[in-house]
């Protein structure tokens, strides 16, 4: 006896020049069955890919480069730095204020956060400028708190390094250096000595150029929230200033010989302020520079 042939499932067969597919309930046209493959493969994509899923592939980028903002809290240890008069300290007042700073820029996620110095310690200014050197500082700013005879007079500063530094104070910091050392990426001991100074002024003019415009957005934000000084944007020969590849100012938070902001300076809730400020210029300088 013969059995029957079942149909399990799809078959196909030529006849002549069209091509037609049967099943077990029947036969459709080549086209009607590629429609209907066509539609397997959509509803498949579209449990594979969620609504927005290609766009969000398409567009993922790499998290940017976290920059390195280095913070110097002014003086420590043995050096108390301005004595307020009621009798704060300007060490304990810069140290606080950077670590509440620092807090804040850590947590954007955009910066790697660098002090100075964490606790009561002495560092020689030059140390402190060779520190911000070893991290690969992408900026540097040392926080200060003043004291000036004119007890009436109040209010923020911030400082860049004086135009008016000479060629033998170059000269002093490239042999410090030791020549064989990085400056702004360029290996001076490669080259003679008259090549050298032009590459390390250029870049200690870049490098002046970039502090001011750090300087210009710590003195807006500071004056959103806090009294600045008359001419408060000035320059100075800060040793701690000098770094010829990295972009440098001092803040000068306030001053701590009127009574009224040495209260100030010592509240939490001031130093918050202006830690945010700093938060806001930073911000500002690398959204500028279009650095992130």
């Amino acid at each position: 006896m013969q059995i029957p042939r079942q149909h399990t499932g799809v078959q196909s067969r030529h006849c002549g020049c069209h091509e037609i597919m049967s099943t077990g309930h029947g036969k459709i046209g080549r086209r009607s069955a590629l429609k209907w493959v066509g539609r397997i493969a959509a509803a498949a994509a579209i449990a594979i890919w969620q609504p927005g899923a290609f766009a969000r592939a398409a567009t993922a980028k790499a998290p940017p480069t976290r920059r390195t903002v280095v913070l110097d809290p002014g003086h420590g240890g043995i050096d108390p730095g301005a004595i307020g008069v009621t009798g704060a300290y300007e060490k304990e007042i810069t140290l606080s204020t950077v670590e509440l700073a620092a807090s804040l820029l850590e947590a954007t996620r955009r910066y790697k956060v660098v002090l100075t110095r964490r606790d009561d310690e002495f560092i020689a200014l030059e140390d402190r400028v060779a520190r911000a050197r070893a991290a690969r500082g992408d900026l540097f700013l040392s926080v200060h708190a003043d004291a000036i005879p004119d007890s009436d007079v109040r209010g923020a500063s911030v400082f860049t390094l004086s135009e008016h530094a000479s060629d033998a104070e170059a000269a002093a910091l490239a042999q410090r250096e030791n020549r064989a050392d990085l400056i702004a990426g360029i290996d001076l001991s490669r080259h003679t000595p008259e090549v050298s100074s032009i590459l390390l002024d250029l870049a200690r003019r870049q490098t002046n150029n970039q502090s001011i415009v750090l300087a210009r957005k710590l003195v807006a934000e500071l004056g959103r929230d806090v009294r600045l000084l008359n001419n408060s944007h000035r320059s100075a020969g800060f040793v701690v200033l000098k770094a010829p590849d990295i972009p440098s100012a001092l803040v000068e938070l306030g001053c701590l010989s009127n009574r009224d902001e040495e209260k100030l300076l010592r509240l939490a809730t001031y130093q918050k302020k202006l830690a945010t400020t700093i938060l806001r210029s930073v911000n500002d300088y690398f959204d500028q520079a279009g650095a992130t």
